[in-house]
């Protein structure tokens, strides 16, 4: 494919270059472009987050206050995540965010944003 080279002002050189057909003759695929660009990100995140659950927090195994006649709601331990100093729940754990493309999708991508 012919494709007529321009100056840095937009006017034509009436030079002409000759282009490779299967990489700038692709049909532009959005969607390959964006899922290589989301792998690229997701690459670049550390995943090294992580708090302190309940297991983790140094203090007491006993029972903080007895089961019944308190008039409060029961409470085993005072790592549990409802007191202040207590563990987190659910809390962010580390992990790989990393994920897998084909190796035609990616070469699709790259042809796609040329």
């Amino acid at each position: 494919m012919k494709v007529a080279v321009l100056d840095i002002t937009g006017k034509d050189t009436g030079r002409k270059v000759e282009l490779s057909k299967e990489v700038f003759g692709v049909e532009p695929n959005d969607h390959a472009i964006y899922l290589d660009v989301k792998q690229y990100l997701a690459n670049q995140r550390q995943g090294t987050h992580k708090s302190k659950e309940r297991a983790e927090i140094a203090g007491s195994t006993r029972k903080i206050k007895k089961q019944k006649g308190t008039g409060t709601a029961r409470a085993g331990s005072i790592k549990s995540g409802v007191f202040r100093g207590g563990g987190r729940m659910f809390g962010p754990r580390p992990r790989n965010y990393s994920f897998k493309l084909n190796k035609n999708l990616k070469r699709l991508a790259r042809k796609s944003a040329l």
